[in-house]
């Protein structure tokens, strides 16, 4: 199993990190335009390997994608970050031009791929390279969701004063600040709903802490995160590699599933080897279905500024 990471900024080290870690991977391709970096970065992932008992190839290349060549999963982390203030949607003028040509590239060079897409803003990234590749809709698949629904079980857990491995949570709709829609009515502890815990006024707070995880995090750091998106794509890898058939919210294309059609939006999906297998569909409240109709208009808003 080779996995190819494109862009060897935090993010990107963090995918390749968690997933070399995992050790179900016999290599992980690390490549960057940034002359030498890629190979730094892998060389110094490659010194951890006998502390960390890890027997994944790591391999760095500047710009050489017959590197790739091969590749069973491919992942875009490349782009610029969000600083403070910025949101997802003013990254789009610069980020569509390097996933267009770094998708192409990866196909070139690895045909049957299953692409991955963690650049910003996430989900119309991701159409871009549904509309500009021609990949079965199952080989393009965004990471929101995953990293989203982490960030809402994050807080829960904190609302609750409980481990977070008792929770379970979800966040659908859009990967943006006012586009997700975390399920707070179907949030629970140990199969409990959560409602039957937390006030109304509470479960909100949580939904609304949720939304701006992003954006507190690049407040406080200066810059995007890295080590929960690179938790995030390192499970959906592994889920595809291992088969695993493992259910994650995910920016999948739809086509009338929740009455959408057209976009790339966070819904429940089953990852396995074929990569996205099947786009689950849950039964929404009115409230949750005007939500996720508000965050669609928005992501197709941003969508409305690609040049295709």
């Amino acid at each position: 199993m080779k996995v190819t990471v494109v862009g060897a900024g935090a993010v990107g080290a963090s995918c390749a990190e968690y997933i070399a870690i995992k050790n179900f991977a016999s290599e992980v391709v690390i490549l960057d335009i940034k002359e030498g970096f890629a190979e730094g970065k892998a060389m110094d992932l490659m010194q951890t390997a006998s502390l960390l008992k890890f027997d994944t190839q790591i391999t760095g290349s500047t710009s050489d994608y017959s590197k790739t060549a091969g590749s069973d999963i491919a992942v875009i982390t490349s782009g610029i970050p969000r600083k403070p203030g910025m949101t997802r949607e003013e990254l789009i003028g610069i980020n569509a031009g390097i996933v267009k040509d770094v998708s192409s590239n990866i196909i070139k060079h690895s045909p049957n791929a299953i692409i991955i897409v963690v650049s910003n803003p996430m989900d119309t990234m991701t159409y871009l390279v549904h509309k500009t590749t021609g990949l079965p809709k199952n080989k393009i698949i965004g990471m929101g969701g995953a990293l989203d629904s982490a960030r809402f079980k994050y807080r829960l857990a904190e609302a609750l004063e409980a481990p977070i491995s008792d929770i379970d949570g979800m966040v659908i709709g859009g990967h943006s600040d006012k586009g997700m829609v975390p399920l707070t009515r179907l949030a629970t502890r140990n199969s409990v709903k959560a409602s039957e815990f937390l006030s109304e006024e509470r479960l909100e707070q949580v939904a609304a802490d949720t939304r701006v995880g992003g954006a507190t995090l690049t407040g406080l750091l200066g810059t995007s995160a890295w080590y929960a998106p690179g938790a995030a794509v390192s499970s959906m890898v592994q889920a595809i590699a291992c088969d695993q058939k493992k259910m994650f919210p995910c920016s999948a294309l739809l086509d009338g599933e929740y009455d959408l059609s057209d976009l790339c939006i966070g819904v429940p999906v089953i990852l396995g080897k074929d990569g996205l297998e099947k786009i689950i569909t849950i039964e929404l409240d009115d409230a949750e279905k005007a939500k996720m109709q508000e965050s669609a208009a928005g992501v197709k808003k941003t969508n409305g500024l690609l040049a295709l």
